[in-house]
């Protein structure tokens, strides 16, 4: 969206777009808060902690999926990424645990 507000802004601030390494610095943010809060979560022990986890990580997906009327497809295709996201921060959540 055009601003001419924002084009009298100074260096990065008038760019509408943001840059690569504004996105790769937001989502180094987002892993690491994802796997601190996953180490506290595993930090308590508790066995049916993660089956929990993924239950409702699927059912708040629906739930935002289905404002955005999307196809079966692209809803399970975002399921499973979710699903192998949280795996992943789970893995990186256990190994630095270990460290």
């Amino acid at each position: 969206m055009l601003s001419t507000e924002r084009d009298f802004k100074r260096g990065g601030e008038r760019l509408p777009i943001p840059s690569q390494g504004e996105v790769e610095g937001k989502l180094v943010m987002f892993e690491a808060v994802a796997v601190t809060c996953l180490q506290e979560l595993l930090a308590k022990a508790e066995s049916r902690l993660v089956p929990r986890l993924r239950r409702r990580l699927v059912r708040n997906l629906k739930k935002r999926c289905a404002p955005l009327k999307l196809c079966a497809d692209d809803e399970k295709a975002a399921e499973e990424s979710a699903l192998q996201l949280l795996r992943a921060a789970l893995e990186e959540a256990e190994d630095e645990a270990a460290r």
